[in-house]
């Protein structure tokens, strides 16, 4: 992978920008159960909505050391997380690991993420897939078994503190069960087609295992409804989306914005907004209704019939189907007052619910068969209201999750790092010298020889061995990840020394990480975690 030298720069440490993949890169396309990368996370952006991290680090108290670099470069509504970090109020951070294999270096970037946001004060939260692994990918209970300790014991000898954060088994979790029951009611067989491509030939289980990892994605929302980050890499931005919309359908209320009885959708909302800011300032008092809207919008403001000579304000360019639709709309609401208001939509409340929502809304309202409309409470008042009444009649009130991506890292062999071609990766379980032979073994972004590299500079952008440096090896040293990467494309540092100082950093590493893995064994042995499933072995 590489990024626009000519366009971002030196200063910026950024991993890599995207602009290509390593070789054998599909085009985007995001399978959470595939092995492909991403050939261009800026289509991401365009495609998929997800936004650019960097917009909202400055938002973000004491950044992580992957975000200042870039390698998290992407983010799904993270301004709540961030928000809520910065205000000292309630916030969680989950992610799962799918124990198919042994945990390497690829999966520390998660770990990362999980205990840094556990240090700035979220409740912390680490799963083991373990229905998915077996659903999905056909392991035994006892691979399960294995693979599931190997993963736990790396995540608390990273730092995971387990007194004040949750870990926990699928299989094992009754309460996440439940929870997605009632998640499998919202969501069906067609969507579930269209996000994940399933056909008749997919197992129920792994269907059911899809509803699971929503519950999972929900699940730190159980006791108080609360902004909740799930870091992952870009492939799993699918489980996101869905389970931003199943937050939603769980919901008792809708809240949005209206200027009439009628309800309007986003563009035409926007039409209204623009109509009333012109007309409120041309009716000088005079009591603004529907008819006056509809003649703004269809022939601007001369064309509006209020008593008192108006100067001329033209309509704006706008979306013409929009405004067809918006007048037609006021123009059959005809006298009724134009005017703003919160409206609370009944989406699945009981009877009781809707009672309850009506009697705590202060100041003048409106009640209708399936709506209330409020006139003196704005949007954010009137969501914080409805969640209260929401959660006191039972309701779940889900706040839609968040999430950060993370860069996938090239392998050391080029490609894809994968858990199943050992050459490509480095486990957290690896020998430590053999970590090191295989950093000195990496491929690199070097020149043909050392006198082209002296004259032209590395390629780092291109480099395995510099990911290690910028994902891993110079930890939270933005000086020293700096310094190998002015080096290296300044041609001051050959790829044999850059190696062996990587390979070097890499074997002492592993050796703290596996000692630290065996004083978290006894933690871990401690802990309320089933390690040794008695599920049969089909």
């Amino acid at each position: 992978m590489t990024r626009d030298s000519e366009s971002v720069p030196d200063e910026e440490l950024l991993a890599d920008g995207g602009e290509t993949a390593a070789e054998g890169a599909d085009e985007v396309a995001l399978d959470p159960w595939g092995s492909s990368t991403v050939s261009d996370y800026r289509k991401l952006f365009e495609e998929f909505g997800i936004e650019e991290f960097e917009e909202v680090l400055p938002e973000v108290p004491n950044p992580h050391y992957l975000m200042r670099r870039g390698v998290i470069f992407g983010h799904r509504d993270y301004r709540p997380v961030a928000e809520a970090m910065r205000e000292d109020e309630p916030w969680a951070v989950l992610s799962g690991f799918m124990p198919t294999g042994d945990p390497h270096i690829g999966h520390k970037l998660v770990f990362d993420e999980i205990i840094w946001h556990q240090q700035q004060g979220g409740e912390a939260y680490g799963l083991i897939a373990d229905l998915e692994a077996h659903s999905a990918r056909g392991l035994t209970w006892d691979e399960i078994d294995e693979h599931s300790r190997d993963y736990l014991l790396s995540l608390l000898a990273l730092g995971f503190d387990a007194e004040e954060g949750e870990l926990y088994r699928q299989s094992d979790n009754r309460q996440l069960q439940d929870l997605a029951f009632e998640l499998g009611i919202e969501a069906n067989y067609s969507e579930l087609q269209a996000i994940y491509g399933f056909d008749g030939e997919t197992d129920v289980s792994h269907m059911q295992s899809v509803v699971t990892q929503m519950a999972d994605i929900l699940y730190p929302q159980l006791d108080e409804p609360k902004p909740t980050v799930i870091p992952v890499g870009p492939d799993q931005d699918p489980h996101i989306r869905l389970a931003r919309d199943l937050a939603t359908r769980m919901r008792f209320f809708k809240v949005s914005e209206a200027y009439a009885s009628f309800e309007a959708n986003d563009a035409e909302r926007a039409l209204l907004a623009s109509a009333y800011e012109t007309l409120v300032d041309l009716a000088e008092g005079e009591t603004i209704r529907c008819v006056h809207a509809a003649q703004f919008l269809a022939h601007g403001a001369d064309a509006v019939d209020f008593e008192a000579d108006r100067p001329s304000v033209k309509v704006p360019d706008i979306d013409e189907k929009a405004r067809a639709s918006a007048v037609k709309k006021l123009q059959s609401a005809g006298m009724e007052p134009f005017r703003p208001r919160t409206r609370f939509f009944d989406r699945k409340a009981t009877d009781e619910g809707f009672e309850a929502l009506i009697d705590a809304i202060e100041g003048e309202k409106r009640v209708y068969e399936g709506h209330i409309d409020a006139f003196d409470l704005d949007r954010e008042e009137a969501e914080a209201l409805a969640r209260e009444v929401e959660v006191d009649q039972g309701g779940y009130g889900f706040v839609m999750p968040s999430s950060i991506y993370h860069r996938f890292m090239t392998g050391l062999t080029g490609g894809k790092m994968s858990s199943s071609v050992p050459a490509s990766h480095i486990s957290l379980l690896d020998d430590p010298e053999d970590g090191y032979d295989k950093v000195k073994s990496a491929t690199t972004g070097g020149r043909q020889s050392a006198e082209e590299q002296r004259e032209l500079g590395g390629e780092a952008d291109k480099c395995p061995v510099y990911e290690l440096y910028a994902y891993l090896l110079a930890g939270d040293d933005d000086e020293f990840a700096k310094e190998v990467y002015d080096e290296c494309v300044g041609g001051e540092r050959l790829c044999g020394g850059c190696k062996e100082q990587a390979a070097e950093l890499m074997k002492e590493f592993l050796e703290e990480h596996q000692e630290k893995r065996e004083e978290a064994a006894e933690l871990l042995d401690e802990l309320d975690i089933d390690l040794d499933s008695d599920r049969k072995q089909v």
